[in-house]
């Protein structure tokens, strides 16, 4: 009579940083099912993993997404950070026109729970430019790529990302690029990658493709 082995289980969550599209989702599946994870739970910032302990731990599949560019956030307060970035990316570039119907503040203070001035400070203690800029940042990006789909006004565009005027959209967009909208428009100019938006390391400036 053949009796059923049962393998030992072990439940873990991990918390890696930078899952920021759908993609990154299909590739952390991907990486951990290969190597005998079973994913319980995944979203955004967060996974929920069984394995068995005879075979792999936690530090295992840490190294294996860290080694991939999801490298692990281990303090609470980072965890809030990434998910303040999450956040924001998800409202500014994935919410369309919704955006324009909702503040960022409320927004932010609806999905994570905890007051914008907490938000804010705890962000600036751990980034290098303010929750306020971080934004400004990433919605000039997206104004560049509507810009380069070509299928909205820059009216249009304005109030898509709740600009009150396109007065404001074309001033705020040469203060972070140093070029004007109409210079853009003109091509020949590379966007920065969602994930690395925010990052002082590069430069903010749209950049003259070689």
């Amino acid at each position: 009579m053949n009796l059923e082995v049962h393998k030992p289980q072990q439940k873990v969550v991990l918390y890696p940083r930078n899952m920021i599209c759908s993609c990154c989702f299909v590739v952390i599946r991907q990486l951990l099912e290969k190597e005998g994870a079973t994913i319980l739970n995944i979203k955004p910032g967060e996974v929920e993993i069984m394995f068995n302990p005879l075979e792999h731990n936690r530090e295992y599949y840490t190294e294996l997404l860290s080694a991939h560019g999801f490298e692990p956030i281990f303090s609470r307060e980072r965890q809030i950070v990434e998910k303040i970035k999450l956040a924001v990316i998800e409202l500014i570039h994935k919410a369309g026109n919704v955006n324009s119907m909702i503040r960022n503040s409320d927004y932010l203070v609806e999905r994570l729970g905890l007051s914008y001035a907490y938000l804010t400070n705890l962000f600036s203690r751990h980034e290098h430019i303010t929750l306020e800029k971080f934004i400004i940042l990433h919605k000039i990006e997206k104004v560049k790529e509507l810009i380069e789909y070509d299928e909205y006004t820059l009216s249009e565009i304005a109030v898509q990302l709740g600009y009150s005027s396109v007065q404001y959209l074309s001033a705020q967009f040469r203060q972070v690029t140093g070029i004007s909208v109409t210079e853009y428009k003109k091509g020949g100019y590379s966007r920065m990658p969602v994930d690395l938006i925010g990052d002082q390391s590069l430069t903010e400036q749209p950049g003259k493709e070689q």
